[in-house]
């Protein structure tokens, strides 16, 4: 879910400019003045870049005494390209990433260790990353020029504030708004709905939902947001037919779980462990939903054959909001830096 931020990386921070392509960047917080042999590569929600995620500086400063540096991967679809963008074109960006993060390092400082973080639908991409086919599957008209990309094996895996888009959504429109009420905006939505399925494409391009929807139902009102990544995000036959973004839907089936985070031992792309760091007051989660119980089913999930990927550690962050960045955040940032510190260490030692 996107929600609005401000970042407190105002005072700037010394870091590496990676030029991964000639369109794909990262920076790489340099803090202490050295660079380390090991990698967290950052990749924030919808809406977010360089620094836009606050809790990323305390991070930054508890590294500082570790063998670890973060590195903030700026994607295509970050700042205002979410609405075009697609899961899929991501995981291909964030394997070169990782590709060219070894490539760079390991002449250096011998092996290194990179673990995925992904922050709100950052969440989605590791997941993606982790669980379907590699190479990916095509798409059969937005990957008609595409060249395969082979993703790289990662050492460790941390999700925070993996939230249901369409959850969330439907909360917005349940709530009403100044404008709208409950009724008015379900009519909203299940207009665009309907115009998204009827015309995702037009030769063979992507459509466009009008921003006098989108901005109405609960998106941002400066950013276009395609008929395909619309119907993608709200999943309108889900529980039953969840598509591509809907990963984290608390009334997704256990069938569903096994598709996806069954599947991460199946695809051998992750090497040890992966974190859950889910936010005990997330605004963008119903009140209903039962967070520890629907992690433990994560947790169940991942580890049904037997294997041993997901971390001890991963926990319902006591009142953490969505991306740790209300001011009565202090403690839910402390935990944070504290759990992922500790991830680290025992990746590290193994």
């Amino acid at each position: 879910m996107q929600i609005k931020s401000s970042s407190s990386l105002t005072q700037g921070e010394p870091g590496v400019l990676h030029h991964i392509t000639s369109r794909l960047t990262a920076f790489e917080y340099t803090r202490g003045s050295r660079q380390k042999p090991h990698s967290i590569i950052f990749i924030g929600g919808l809406s977010d870049g360089l620094g836009t995620v606050e809790y990323t500086s305390d991070l930054v400063a508890g590294l500082e005494d570790t063998q670890w540096t973060l590195i903030n991967l700026v994607l295509s679809c970050s700042y205002n390209g979410w609405g075009m963008g697609r899961l899929g074109a991501d995981i291909d960006e964030i394997a070169r990433c990782v590709q060219y993060i070894r490539e760079y390092k390991e002449p250096h400082y011998g092996p290194s260790k990179i673990v995925l973080m992904g922050s709100s639908t950052g969440s989605q991409d590791v997941l993606h990353y982790l669980h379907c086919p590699n190479p990916r599957s095509a798409h059969p008209i937005l990957d008609r020029d595409w060249t395969p990309v082979t993703r790289p094996p990662i050492e460790g895996a941390i999700m925070q504030a993996p939230v249901s888009d369409r959850e969330g959504i439907l909360q917005e429109i349940s709530n009403g708004t100044d404008r709208d009420s409950p009724v008015q905006m379900r009519e909203l939505y299940e207009r665009a709905v309907a115009a998204a399925r009827g015309r995702t494409f037009e030769d063979e391009v992507d459509t466009v939902v009008p921003l006098s929807v989108t901005a109405r139902i609960g998106y941002s009102t400066t950013t276009p947001v395609s008929s395909r990544r619309f119907l993608s995000l709200i999943s309108p036959d889900s529980p039953g037919h969840p598509t591509e973004d809907d990963l984290f839907s608390s009334d997704l089936s256990d069938g569903r779980l096994a598709e996806t985070f069954g599947m991460v031992g199946v695809r051998g792309l992750l090497r040890q462990k992966l974190l859950v760091l889910y936010s005990g007051r997330d605004q963008s989660v119903p009140p209903e939903v039962n967070k520890q119980a629907l992690i433990e089913r994560w947790a169940k999930a991942i580890d049904a054959d037997g294997s041993s990927f997901w971390d001890r550690r991963s926990l319902v962050i006591p009142n953490a909001s969505h991306q740790l960045s209300d001011p009565d955040q202090a403690e839910p940032r402390r935990i944070l830096v504290r759990t992922v510190k500790g991830f680290l260490e025992d990746l590290e030692e193994q």
